[in-house]
């Protein structure tokens, strides 16, 4: 299952116009991904707010993750201070998959945004959590803070961003969007030796852990005939007519 690196702000000195600041909802953001994330099987490492841009980086430098996704909000130049909106998506320009990924989440967010015509991708190489990563990378400005409208869009729109975020890694990633259910237990019934574990609900998918008969699983969710389980801290999808539900 992908992994990523979540980086929201640690821009504590960014303040909103309406009063908190970049790093404040930036973590609340990434607070209301976190149970669309585990939904859906994307697992993830994230950066704490005493870290900074360059520890970050070095942190994500440091795992095997297959997209480094940065969430920031964004403020006008001066002298045009509260004047400008918009969502901008950056990527590192050569990287395929990173314009790719910021391709979708753009896209997706012009569902969101109440200005669609103003959500844009960008290829950069001035920002550090684009150029200095090894993952892909999407760094994202999600409207401007020092705008009133833009402020009070964040602060109230936190789950369906978030939700939509969510979504657009799964889109990305090519597994299902989950909604957060909560987990049962259950257990492999097969006739032969065991149970395949699979990357994604696909027959023709990497295995990524085989199960006994008899061996306990946690369900996590399900979509189309398969559960997405976690078995033994390895998390991937299984046929649902091979698993038995306890009680």
């Amino acid at each position: 299952m992908p992994i990523i690196y979540l980086s929201p702000s640690t821009q504590e000195g960014n303040y909103y116009v309406n009063g908190g600041t970049e790093e404040q909802y930036m973590n609340l953001l990434a607070d209301k991904m976190v149970p669309y994330l585990d939904a859906s099987g994307i697992r993830y490492v994230r950066n704490t707010p005493d870290m900074t841009a360059a520890s970050s980086i070095a942190a994500s430098n440091a795992g095997n993750y297959d997209l480094h996704l940065a969430l920031h909000s964004n403020a006008a130049p001066e002298g045009r201070y509260g004047q400008v909106r918009g969502v901008l998506v950056f990527y590192y320009p050569g990287s395929q998959p990173g314009q790719r990924a910021s391709t979708i989440i753009a896209n997706n967010l012009k569902a969101v945004y109440p200005l669609p015509s103003l959500v844009q991708t960008r290829a950069t190489t001035a920002i550090g959590e684009v150029r200095r990563v090894r993952a892909p990378s999407a760094f994202l400005e999600l409207g401007y803070h020092d705008n009133p409208e833009d402020a009070a869009w964040i602060k109230s729109s936190l789950d369906a961003v978030a939700r939509n975020l969510v979504l657009s890694l799964t889109d990305f990633f090519d597994i299902p969007f989950l909604a957060p259910e909560a987990s049962r237990s259950g257990r492999v019934d097969v006739d032969w030796g065991v149970l395949n574990i699979r990357s994604r609900p696909d027959l023709n998918a990497a295995i990524l852990a085989q199960a006994p008969d008899g061996a306990p699983l946690t369900i996590l969710n399900g979509s189309g005939g398969w559960y997405l389980v976690n078995y033994k801290g390895t998390i991937g999808y299984a046929k649902d007519d091979f698993v038995t539900l306890n009680g």
